[in-house]
């Protein structure tokens, strides 16, 4: 059952038409959804609280000067398709590029981005074989241990860049193992969107 509550908390203040595009884009997940596992059946009842806020709160983490955001593993669009569409209203300048490496859920990407008239560009291809893209923020959810997303990070991320990744309630531990291997500046913000949740917000990732 599709979540009815598609109403704004007080913390996202955006325009009817921006609230509408992203009506649109949970509609579009769960249309997919049905032939391409964008997000989880137990999730997709919830999906408005669970992936379209949970994205949007980290948007507005974002520096004021970023001028490029790359989502890793983008998968249905969360966040890097919600970045998109808040960007266009109040961050017209941000350039948003989508990683995923899964040709369907690519296909996905590009498709809800040309329905949006989003400018978001699609890379179908592993994180590990794109050039480093020199991003200002870099962003990911749900999609690998913290030690992980720190190489990707480490990757393709501007040296004065931002990581964000959305983490749950076994954060401490990945802490703990990420710090074995890399040095980073953190700063956990606790989520919006799920009490037991946080986001990490990284700088300064290097190699121990």
């Amino acid at each position: 059952m599709r979540d009815q509550s598609e109403t704004l908390p007080d913390w996202l203040a955006v325009s009817r038409e921006t609230q509408q595009d992203l009506q649109t884009l949970s509609a579009r997940v769960l249309q997919w959804n049905l032939a391409v596992n964008l997000v989880s059946k137990a999730s997709a009842a919830q999906i408005w609280t669970r992936h379209v806020l949970d994205s949007a709160q980290i948007f507005l983490m974002a520096p004021p000067d970023a001028r490029r955001w790359v989502d890793l593993g983008a998968g249905g669009g969360f966040p890097g398709l919600v970045v998109a569409i808040l960007a266009r209203e109040t961050r017209p300048d941000l350039e948003v590029v989508l990683v995923e490496s899964d040709q369907r859920k690519a296909v996905f990407l590009r498709e809800a981005a040309r329905t949006l008239g989003l400018q978001a560009q699609v890379l179908a291809d592993r994180i590990e074989d794109i050039a480093p893209l020199g991003a200002d923020v870099v962003s990911a959810r749900a999609l690998a241990p913290l030690s992980a997303l720190c190489g990707f990070a480490h990757r393709h991320m501007a040296a004065e860049g931002l990581a964000l990744f959305l983490k749950g309630a076994r954060v401490a531990d990945e802490i703990a193992r990420a710090r074995s291997d890399w040095h980073f500046d953190l700063t956990q913000v606790a989520s919006k969107t799920d009490p037991e949740s946080v986001v990490l917000a990284l700088r300064e990732i290097r190699h121990v």
